[in-house]
Order: structure tokens, then C-alpha cells, then sequence
């Protein structure tokens, strides 16, 4: 209720924004899902989600289970479909109200472009990200209350967690020149401790890729940095036996930021170690990509902490610690990466709904 005289009243309120259809990727593809459904059923929207075409089966029973939940019947929808048919459908539909999309930037221009052929709805992108993991000098000390085991631990999580194929992947190192090799070293040693194989193994920690078209283009982008780049470890193909696209947990350095594969989001399981000197350089070399979906920093200096988060690019930066946050902060992206809107926090359900401005004269 804003200000007003004595004799009027204002009020702001919120609305739903109608009918939202979303398209969720396959790297998570529940999680994806009801990041979107819940905020946007939570503030009286109704939804049609699109899947993945590589992952239905996971959303199909996300839908069986709202149904027995008691959600009324055309509240949750799901449609399955590929991208160029079920897809375009949904966001060039004149009812449709709002479109949510994750995954690629490529694909985000066409969900825009869709909006504005048909009937400028709302649209909220998520496209990616190639994320920094900042690691200065002071980072293993007391005061940070880490060594740097702990901060090679988080860098191994930040690079290879689900195979790389997360859009937040810290897939660039950026370590202080006088650390690097002794970073190094400890990330190669962690190598063997990631198996690979069987994600139905439970001393497997990376699977294969999502399909083999995904795998050939993870090695299109592997054979160009070994031509560019000093290979540490990995490289190559992996468990051939198992009939499936694995690829091994890699690590390249003496990389320059103006390398393709420093520069494009892979979703693979690639590293790239770069060094700087100062703080200025460093963060110059974080920002230092059409991306801005996330970053990790380490630093026993609390200004810095706070400095060099603010002077960083990107929608979430985490200091001593690879994360995303968590679903009470809003994750979502600077530059290429987002467009409008946040997933998660009370910030995702501004995205779903219209503000209004109602003003009575009493």
C-alpha cells in the first residue's frame, strides 16, 4: 500500500501472469522442472512443461505424481515432443502467457524470437554459463579456514560434478601464478578418485555423456584444445567396453582465455587452468566471457572477499566453497546467461505474475 492522500488509496498488487509453458533441459530434468512448476503454481498460474526429448520419462512421472498430490487436471502439463515441433509450438502459442526456457543460448534467441512473432509473451531465460573458479594466493590459510586440499576438493566438485554437463560448471581455473603448480598437482592426484563408468556403480562418481552426438561434440572441442593447450591428464575416450560415451575427467593447462574452449561452454568434462598476478588480472580474466551464470572464489582476505564478488560478473558467486546457493536464493545469470526472471527464492514468482496498480478514490 503506497502513499497516497488522504482521500484515495493505492494499492500494488500481484496477479497471475495466466498460462506459462515452459522447456526444461536434460541435465536435471526433475529439478529443472519444478524449479519452474513451483513458484508458478504457487502464485495461481497454470503450467505446460516440454521436456527434454532425451529425458520424458522423469517429467511424465513428475506429472503422474502431482495428479495424485491432488492438482486439479490441466493445472500441471506435460508434452512431450522435439524442440523444432512441440517446442516452437508452445512459444509461438497466442495463449500461452509466458515462456520459461533452459538451455542453450542458441535455442534461448529462438524462444525470443517466437515471443515476438507471436504475441510478445513474457520470457525468462537460463542459457549457461562457463564459470570461473578464482583461487588467489592467501586462499589455503587459517584464516580462510581452508588448505588447499580442501580448496582442490571444491575445484574437483565445481569441474566434474554430473560429467560437467551443469551450467554452472566452474570449467575455468584462474589460480595465482605461485599456486598453480602446487593446485595442480593435487587436482591430478584427485583424478583417480573420480571413476569412471556405470553410474549404477556406487563407487562411480562420473558417467557417460548424455548421447553420442553430445560426446562427439565434448571431443570436437577436446581435440582442438590439445592442439592449443598443454593436456595434463585425460583426453580421451574411456570404458569402450561399456558400449557407452564416456570421456575421461580432463585437464589442460598453459590456456589462454582467447581459446575457443576457454571461451564456449562445453558441458564436459574438460578443465582449463589459467594463472594471473594480480587482482585486477584475475578478475579481468573471470569476466572475460559472454557468460555470467556463476563463479567461486577463494581468499583468506575478507575485503577482497567482498570486493572481488561485487566486481565479478555473475548471478551467483560463492567465496571458499563451490554452490549455487540454495532454492531460498535466486539462481539465474549476467549477460548471455539469463534473460529476465530468476529460478528459486522468492524471486522466481515475480517472473509468474503481473503487477498492478489499483487506485480508489474513497
Amino acid at each position: 500500500v503506497p502513499s497516497s492522500p488522504p482521500d484515495q488509496v493505492g494499492m500494488i498488487v500481484r496477479e497471475p501472469v495466466g498460462v506459462c509453458g515452459v522447456i526444461t533441459p536434460w541435465n536435471f530434468p526433475v529439478q529443472m522442472a519444478v524449479w519452474k512448476f513451483g513458484p508458478a503454481l504457487a502464485t495461481g498460474n497454470t503450467m505446460v512443461i516440454k521436456p527434454s526429448e532425451m529425458t520424458t520419462l522423469s517429467c511424465l512421472r513428475l506429472a503422474e505424481l502431482a495428479k495424485e498430490a491432488g492438482i486439479p487436471d490441466g493445472v500441471l502439463n506435460v508434452v512431450t515432443g522435439y524442440g523444432p515441433l512441440a517446442g516452437e509450438a508452445l512459444t509461438r502459442h497466442m495463449d500461452v502467457d509466458m515462456c520459461g526456457f533452459t538451455g542453450s543460448g542458441a535455442t534461448g534467441r529462438l524462444v525470443l524470437q517466437a515471443s515476438a512473432d507471436s504475441n510478445l509473451k513474457r520470457v525468462a531465460l537460463e542459457c549457461g554459463g562457463k564459470s570461473p573458479q578464482v583461487i588467489f594466493e592467501d586462499a589455503a590459510s587459517a584464516a580462510a579456514h581452508l588448505n588447499l586440499d580442501e580448496v582442490a576438493d571444491n575445484v574437483m566438485d565445481g569441474a566434474y560434478w554430473n560429467m560437467g554437463e551443469n551450467c554452472s560448471c566452474g570449467s575455468r581455473v584462474i589460480v595465482h601464478k605461485n599456486l598453480k603448480d602446487e593446485l595442480l598437482k593435487k587436482l591430478v592426484d584427485r583424478i583417480p578418485d573420480w571413476k569412471v563408468g556405470n553410474p549404477l556403480d556406487v563407487t562411480v562418481k562420473a558417467g557417460p555423456m548424455i548421447s553420442s552426438a553430445h560426446c562427439e561434440k565434448v571431443m570436437t572441442y577436446m581435440e582442438s584444445a590439445k592442439k592449443q593447450a598443454t593436456l595434463v591428464v585425460g583426453g580421451s575416450k574411456t570404458c569402450l567396453e561399456l558400449g557407452g560415451d564416456f570421456v575421461e575427467l580432463t585437464i589442460f593447462d598453459d590456456v589462454e582465455t582467447d581459446m575457443d574452449f576457454a571461451q564456449e561452454e562445453i558441458f564436459g568434462p574438460i578443465l582449463s587452468i589459467l594463472t594471473f598476478d594480480t587482482e585486477e588480472e584475475a578478475v579481468c580474466l573471470a569476466n572475460d566471457t559472454k557468460y555470467g551464470l556463476a563463479a567461486s572464489l577463494y581468499t583468506s582476505d575478507f575485503s577482497r572477499a567482498h570486493r572481488v564478488s561485487r566486481q565479478i560478473k555473475a548471478g551467483a558467486v560463492s567465496v571458499n566453497c563451490f554452490s549455487e546457493g540454495s532454492l531460498a536464493t535466486p539462481f539465474g545469470g549476467y549477460k548471455e546467461s539469463g534473460f529476465a526472471g530468476r529460478d528459486n527464492g522468492v524471486h522466481a514468482q515475480e517472473q509468474y505474475t503481473e503487477l498492478k496498480t489499483i487506485w480508489m478514490q474513497l
